[in-house]
């Protein structure tokens, strides 16, 4: 299967994902969709397709003109149906694409935060615990697109939607490893919290194995959508 990430800069990267991908025999194939103008191949013959995140907001148009064209890219999958997984500002674009709010966040969450699993049958998140400490990094969040199913949530946002059969979002970095958590924190050390740097220590062996089975269930459930076309 051919994976496509559609990738919003430099620190931004498939990160855990681009491992499990390779480990299952796909293809993974990076769009730098601010800097190039298609991908390497047509969109539509992506098996999957993850939208990940990035420094950017979702509603920064004027300064980043190629988010309209990715609005319409993400319509054009989702009435194909091709199977898509946003990430942080990925989940936030999905949202938007199919008119849900997206904004300032109550309160940012950077750094360890607890999440609920509130589904625990999705094929896709009920690959995590049903409660976990989730690594993120967002002043913006999403509400639960009109007609999708809520999945998961923090005490500040939702933090997982699922939109029909083949396309979810979430809010927190299920991708991070932790060099990508070190370059983060290099890049914007003013947004640090206190004890990130340990808690992360702790934490980031766990969390990089929970989302290596989160994406796992989602290529699996890719690929169940390839063999009923």
């Amino acid at each position: 299967m051919n994976v496509l990430a559609v990738v919003h800069g430099d620190d931004g990267p498939p990160g855990s994902f681009a491992d499990v991908i390779a480990e299952r025999g796909h293809a993974l194939e990076t769009w730098a969709i601010a800097c190039e103008p298609a991908p390497p191949r047509a969109v539509d013959d992506y098996g999957a397709v993850l939208l990940l995140g990035g420094a950017m907001h979702a509603d920064q148009e004027a300064d980043h003109p190629w988010l309209r064209d990715e609005d319409e890219i993400i319509r054009r999958l989702l009435d194909r149906r091709v199977p898509l997984l946003g990430v942080c500002l990925g989940g936030q674009l999905l949202a938007k694409a199919v008119g849900a709010r997206v904004g300032p966040a109550t309160e940012p969450e950077i750094g360890w935060h607890g999440v609920e699993l509130l589904d625990r049958d999705d094929p896709v998140l009920g690959a995590l615990p049903a409660r976990f400490q989730a690594f993120q990094w967002h002043f913006y969040a999403f509400d639960v697109p009109a007609g999708g199913r809520e999945l998961a949530r923090s005490a500040a946002c939702p933090q997982a939607f699922r939109l029909g059969e083949s396309a979810w979002g979430v809010q927190f970095h299920p991708e991070v490893t932790a060099e990508i958590v070190t370059r983060w924190a290099e890049l914007s050390p003013e947004e640090v919290p206190d004890g990130l740097v340990t808690e992360t220590d702790r934490r980031i062996g766990a969390w990089v194995e929970q989302g290596r089975s989160l994406c796992g269930a989602f290529l699996d459930e890719a690929n169940r959508h390839l063999a009923s076309t």
